[in-house]
């Protein structure tokens, strides 16, 4: 017997949520039970009582406390409901529904422990070009650090099998896309992207309402959660650049030194005593956190083994 839940983050969606709805497949192949379960972040409309309506499973959380809490708490609750297969949309019906049986396929298959939803971004009407490019040098950018192939990291249409579920935790607040790409690639799970459609736009987004601001935050959280899961790689290539920058200004001073020129240039042994004691303060830190991370990784063990034995309750 294969479950699937279909989570679907809301916050005052009362105009689109029905129309997200209406679109969800009623079988996929290979998924023997599917239910919906809408997480209702502190919503002040009908959003919840649309959902119960159509007869999703509603979960209410206030007051409203961001996308990524709501997702953490959808992950959850729908381990708690049995869940094998977990596919998170957004309320918006941004994601094309028929798209779910073909996300879901890798994880059934054993090929993908996390898919990712690719949209072909350069066809999307509503994106301005500028939206497009800073989209694509995104995934660029997370691909490299987190040593996944995903081809569209901020998509939230997505599928993970119970197992990812159970490892993955969310500490943003803002969003979720990116720090579950880092974590996957920490924790060694296999992601795949599959190539998805999308519906027309029914509003603008509430997560990017500047692309300055979404940018910002974006990169906030990208080196916030490189720094907490790849902290020995971070400190490290730091540690290298300062050290080498160091090591040259030592090479610039012998060289005048040995043309008798040293006097002049003793402003460059100075600079070079600040960079190279950085370097070494910066191993010293990318070792500590190294350590760290050890110890966070079996805690996090343990957490799986204290998730495990809750569900078997």
């Amino acid at each position: 017997m294969s479950k699937l839940v279909i989570q679907i983050p809301c916050f005052n969606e009362e105009e689109t949520l029905l129309t997200t709805l209406n679109s969800l497949p009623k079988t996929v192949e290979g998924i023997d039970e599917l239910e919906v379960l809408v997480i209702d972040d502190g919503s002040t409309d009908k959003s919840s009582e649309i959902a119960k309506a159509w007869g999703a499973k509603v979960l209410e959380i206030k007051p409203n406390k961001g996308l990524a809490n709501a997702f953490r708490f959808g992950l959850q609750e729908s381990l708690n409901m049995g869940a094998d297969v977990i596919v998170n949309t957004d309320a918006d019906n941004q994601y094309d529904s028929s798209c779910i049986e073909a996300l879901i396929k890798p994880v059934l298959t054993g090929d993908a422990d996390m898919v990712v939803g690719a949209r072909n971004i350069s066809a999307i009407k509503e994106f301005s070009l500028i939206k497009k490019v800073l989209q694509k040098i995104g995934s660029a950018v997370l691909r490299l650090l987190s040593s996944t192939k995903v081809q569209d990291a901020p998509s939230g249409f997505r599928a993970f099998s119970k197992e990812a579920a159970l490892k993955l935790n969310i500490f943003d607040n803002y969003t979720y896309t990116m720090e579950t790409l880092l974590q996957a690639g920490a924790k060694g799970l296999r992601v795949a992207s599959v190539p998805v459609g999308v519906n027309p736009q029914l509003r603008k987004s509430k997560l990017v309402k500047n692309i300055f601001n979404y940018v910002v935050k974006s990169m906030k959280t990208t080196i916030r959660m490189f720094i907490v899961y790849r902290p020995f790689r971070f400190f490290i290539t730091f540690a290298a650049l300062t050290g080498l920058i160091g090591t040259f200004l030592v090479g610039r001073f012998l060289y005048y030194y040995i043309l008798g020129q040293g006097n002049g240039h003793i402003q460059s042994l100075i600079f070079a005593a600040v960079f190279l004691l950085s370097s070494v303060q910066l191993v010293i830190i990318a070792i500590i956190g190294d350590l760290l991370s050890i110890n966070r990784k079996l805690l996090e063990d343990i957490q799986i083994r204290i998730k495990k034995f809750e569900l078997k309750k």
